[in-house]
């Protein structure tokens, strides 16, 4: 047995990193996960949002389940259907939620089931501010989080943007939830690094898994 599958072995299925967060590494099938991002930018494409205030975000996304995330100059909300074509947006596929509610089950949110998830795609030198997701209307929920391509540094500050940040390096095939305590918690992901990934080439894609409604 080689020295990383013996690594792989013993390495615990889920570690809890702080209260609330938890880490799966190596979790997901990421070939069917970059393949359902793809099927989805088919019909609903990756595109730039801009704040209420006009600024435009650097990270593009897009949306699939029951009502996607959506942002302009009305407002940060969630939309039942694309606003760019009027259609209702991709469904999430039974298997990727039943693999995202298992996670949730044994982080120990029971009966967790995704009704939207926001995938980002990230660009080399792109991040994301320190934010607190708080479009949702149950904040009992977590959010179950995905991480494909190039990693990148997930951080976790706390009720405010200041402070020392927990910094998470997430690899292509991590799960990563964060919910009770931590589900108000400013967070953010530090600028990515100019780097090629075998799958998805320069980019990190991340799919977040919300109880929207």
């Amino acid at each position: 047995m080689m020295q990383n599958d013996l690594f792989t072995a013993i390495a615990p299925e889920m570690e809890e990193l702080a209260p609330g967060v938890f880490l799966f590494q190596k979790y997901i099938d990421e070939e069917l996960f970059f393949n359902q991002a793809m099927k989805v930018a088919e019909t609903a494409p990756f595109r730039h949002m801009i704040t209420p205030g006009g600024k435009k975000i650097n990270v593009a996304g897009t949306s699939m389940g029951d009502a996607g995330w959506y942002s302009d100059r009305r407002g940060y909300r969630y939309e039942n259907n694309d606003p760019l074509s009027g259609n209702a947006w991709p469904i999430i596929p039974k298997n990727i939620s039943k693999i995202i509610s298992n996670a949730a089950d044994k982080a120990g949110f029971k009966d967790f089931i995704a009704d939207s998830c926001f995938i980002n795609r990230y660009e080399p030198g792109v991040r994301l501010t320190a934010h607190i997701d708080q479009d949702e209307q149950n904040f009992t929920q977590p959010i179950v989080s995905v991480s494909l391509g190039v990693s990148a540094i997930f951080q976790i500050f706390g009720e405010t943007r200041g402070g020392k940040a927990l910094n998470i390096s997430l690899n292509s095939g991590d799960l990563l939830i964060f919910g009770g305590p931590a589900r108000r918690h400013y967070h953010g992901v530090k600028k990515l690094d100019n780097f090629d990934h075998p799958l998805t080439g320069k980019y990190r894609y991340n799919f977040t898994f919300r109880h929207a409604l």
